[in-house]
């Protein structure tokens, strides 16, 4: 398992962590199989989306926060409830296909970190189930 670290720099944002993944997945020297990515926190979470033009990140982060405001009618006290609601809809986990040691994505397809409470440093893990046989 290799772990990397993203420093964040808005409150809410999706970034690209692609080459990041790609490069733990090479350093673990598996061929094929899948990779597991992970963060490990609550108001952050991992996706897969277009990653050729920056205005879908923009359009993911601008409609979620139409629909989950970060003010709203909340009972959590720390004023992040809309980030651990926003993480729920995006998930903390993607499985992504090995091939050779290169993840195998469609062609418009990245990885990124949706950031719902920053700007923080989030840690991401990566790890490989080699292909049987």
């Amino acid at each position: 398992m290799i772990e990397f670290s993203v420093d964040t720099p808005a409150r809410e944002i999706l970034v690209d962590v692609t080459s990041q993944v790609q490069e733990a997945v090479a350093n673990m020297d598996v061929g094929s199989g899948v990779a597991q990515v992970f963060v490990l926190h609550t108001t952050a979470g991992i996706t897969i989306n277009e990653g050729a033009d920056p205005s879908v990140a923009r359009d993911v982060v601008t409609k979620l926060a139409d629909l989950i405001p970060h003010h709203g009618d909340y009972r959590h006290g720390e004023g992040n409830s809309d980030a651990h609601i926003k993480t729920i809809l995006t998930g903390n986990m993607v499985a992504v296909p090995v091939d050779e040691g290169r993840l195998v994505l469609g062609t418009w397809q990245a990885v990124f970190l949706a950031e719902f409470d920053g700007p923080r440093r989030r840690r991401v893990l990566v790890e490989v189930t080699p292909s049987l046989g």
